[in-house]
């Protein structure tokens, strides 16, 4: 299992060019990352994933599918949704070899840890299916009560697309430095409403819900365009600001680093990771002292 120490992450991530061009990874090759939008941060790994490790993923979905639901705000539990309209599965982390060495290989290009991961939701978009735009990070005090926030997700695109089933950011802001791979002539009437990423078997996109001090991101809204012509596979993984299953409520640290952390300060710089709020409870509570 892969480990980062949580604050030298939240300290690169508002540099996150960095992140990708300093990866001493055998596994990770920066040079085909590129940048999609800094507002909100998001990013394409060209190729991160092999054909056989999407076709593994697609057949261990194809017999389990059943049809997606979106997070109730008010109770927190799934429900169906005329929002999104495609069929999923979820598959456990560790499932199997193919299935670990993606969940690795994504821990070390986002540097987050696998812990905070929830499992993988693999999903089917069939003709005329979307989803319309939406945040990943949650409004309901239930949910992030339980696991805290999903401070970025990873898209795993396991298919290619005839036309349509582009993801989309409408209210992304361009940055000077992007530069797009698609023309306007590939992309669907859905897709031209912001900065979009059209699926190709293997690429991979990464984005952040939520700022660096852990405040969402209103950019971060998405959506996933009609399919129009062909079939779309897709695989979902959303990553927490906090270990999931961890005892929230427990004056405890969570890192073996905390102490040291707080004998530097950074109960008062991070507090929101250090210390947390009644809702989320932060990584670090014993040794700053909470207790």
């Amino acid at each position: 299992m892969v480990r980062f120490p949580l604050l030298s992450v939240i300290s690169l991530l508002s540099n996150y060019s960095i992140i990708i061009y300093e990866s001493s990874s055998p596994s990770i090759n920066p040079s085909k990352v590129k940048q999609v939008s800094w507002s909100p941060r998001a990013f394409v790994y060209e190729g991160f994933l092999t054909d056989q490790e999407c076709n593994h993923l697609i057949s261990l979905a194809k017999s389990e599918l059943k049809r997606s639901a979106v997070t109730d705000n008010e109770s927190g539990e799934g429900k169906l949704s005329k929002v999104q309209t495609s069929s999923e599965m979820f598959i456990p982390k560790g499932k199997d070899p193919i299935v670990a060495g993606i969940e690795d290989k994504i821990a070390l290009w986002t540097f987050l840890p696998e812990e905070n991961g929830e499992d993988m939701q693999v999903l089917r978009y069939e003709q005329g299916q979307r989803y319309d735009p939406y945040y990943d990070y949650f409004v309901d005090e239930i949910n992030i009560a339980e696991g805290g926030h999903r401070i970025a997700t990873v898209l795993l695109y396991l298919s290619n697309v005839a036309k349509g089933g582009e993801t989309v950011f409408p209210a992304a802001e361009k940055s000077p430095h992007h530069i797009s791979s698609t023309s306007d002539d590939d992309l669907s009437g859905c897709a031209k409403k912001g900065i979009s990423v059209k699926p190709r078997k293997g690429d991979a996109l990464l984005f952040f819900s939520l700022y660096p001090n852990a405040i969402p991101d209103p950019s971060s809204v998405l959506g996933g365009c009609p399919v129009i012509e062909g079939e779309k596979w897709l695989a979902t993984k959303w990553i927490h600001d906090k270990t999931l299953g961890s005892a929230g409520d427990d004056c405890i640290d969570e890192n073996e680093n905390c102490e040291r952390w707080a004998a530097s300060g950074e109960c008062s710089r991070y507090p929101e990771y250090m210390v947390g709020t009644p809702k989320s409870p932060g990584y670090c509570r014993r040794s700053c002292q909470l207790c």
